[in-house]
This record gives C-alpha cells, structure tokens and sequence, in this order.
C-alpha cells in the first residue's frame, strides 16, 4: 500500500465502519461530543475492552455528569463503580485528582490545547489527541494498538512505536481526515484486522494491504499446488 491508495482506503474504510456493529461505535454513541465524557471515557479506556468500557460509562456520567459531581465522589465509591477495568484503583485517583486540575488552572473546562490536556492527571499523547479531535474538532492523528498495527500491516508505515507512527501518519494523511484514522481503524481491528489472527479473506481492503496480498497469494499457491498433486496422482 502507498499514500496513492489512501482515497480508495479511506472510502473503503469509511464504509465498513458504517456497516459494521463494532464496539468502538457504541462507544463514541455514549461519549457523544462533550469534551468532559470524551475525556473520561478516554481515560478509562486504556488497557480496557471498549465492550466492558462503554457501559461502565454510562452508569458513571449518571452519577458525575460533571467534574464537580466527580469532585464530590467519594474515593471508595467511584473505585467500587470502576472496578471491573484494568487498573481500576490508578484510573480512580487520577480522575479525582484531575478534577481539582481542572478547577484550579481551568476554571473547570476541558483545555483544548494539547499543552493544556497534557498537564491533567492521566492524560498521555493518545489520549490528548483523541480529546483534541473527537471534542474539538482539531486535526490530531490518535494511535492506539489498533491504529499502529494495522497502518503497519497494511505496509503504510513501517514503524516501531505508536509515536514513530503518530509523526508517519502525520506525513501521508491529508491533515482534513486525520480525525477519522483512528476510528476506522479501530473498527476495522475489532471486527476484522484482529491481532493474532486477521480475518484478511472478508477485508475490504484485502487488495491493497500488503498482508491481505501475501495471504491471498499464498492461498492461491497452495491451491495450485494440491491442483498439482491431484493431477499426478491421476
């Protein structure tokens, strides 16, 4: 795959998000646009299945549909409320702790700078750029596993790091669509583009993948090679 794909790519991708029933979309459904939601559920979100995810958040936005509702949560019931995700004791002090970030330097709103996320408790590069693109509108490329894994399967990048992959990205993406990468990524890697064992043989993007390709030729190999060995058996 080259960046003289990435028209057809993003089309295709664009698509079987919209058709798909991946988790990833229930998620955004819940978090909607507000930044405060877009935030915590970010947060809660690392190293934490979207399916075990996007409910929690619901029961919680019941009860803190603000900073200030957080602010007031005690310790050991918002920890009890969160317990069911990894980390779930580190994800509590943190948004506890950047409640009070928020009112002290913020006048309690949700920064929309990146310098800004960056100071909150528990608030790295990804989920900053996450909160800059879904809650503001701002052009930022969020690489998470699934976004630095498929992008280098597809043979787009070829990168160690979610950050050498971020700056790549930033490099080949027309800046008008970066907010959408992560999402069909997502999508396509909860659903299809799995981890361990991709499904390439229903992807969309099957033909213009470079893994998609290698197993495609593979299959077509092994086929002629049984084709083959039948004839001579016959």
């Amino acid at each position: 795959m080259t960046s003289r794909d990435l028209p057809a790519v993003l089309e295709a991708l664009k698509r079987h998000y919209e058709r798909t029933n991946a988790p990833v979309r229930r998620f955004q459904e819940i978090r909607g646009r507000d930044p405060w939601r877009i935030l915590v559920a970010t947060i809660l979100s690392a190293r934490s299945r979207d399916q075990v995810t996007a409910p929690l958040c619901l029961r919680l936005f019941e009860r803190a549909p603000s900073p200030e509702a957080l602010e007031n949560m005690p310790r050991e019931e918002l920890e009890g409320l969160l317990r069911p995700l990894g980390f779930f004791r580190s994800k509590a002090r943190h948004l506890h702790e950047l409640t009070g970030v928020l009112r002290m330097e913020f006048g309690g709103r949700i920064p929309s700078t990146r310098e800004g996320l960056l100071r909150l408790p528990g608030v790295g590069p990804k989920t900053a750029s996450l909160v800059l693109a879904e809650a503001f509108g701002l052009p930022a490329v969020c690489v998470d596993v699934h976004v630095h894994r498929i992008s280098n399967r597809f043979g787009l990048v070829a990168t160690q790091t979610p950050r050498q992959t971020e700056a790549a990205l930033q490099k080949i993406l027309p800046p008008r669509r970066w907010n959408e990468w992560n999402r069909y990524l997502v999508a396509l890697g909860q659903t299809v583009c799995l981890p361990r064992r991709p499904r390439c043989a229903i992807c969309p993007l099957r033909n213009l993948c470079d893994r998609g390709r290698q197993e495609s030729n593979g299959r077509s190999s092994a086929t002629i090679r049984s084709a083959a060995v039948s004839a001579g058996r016959g």
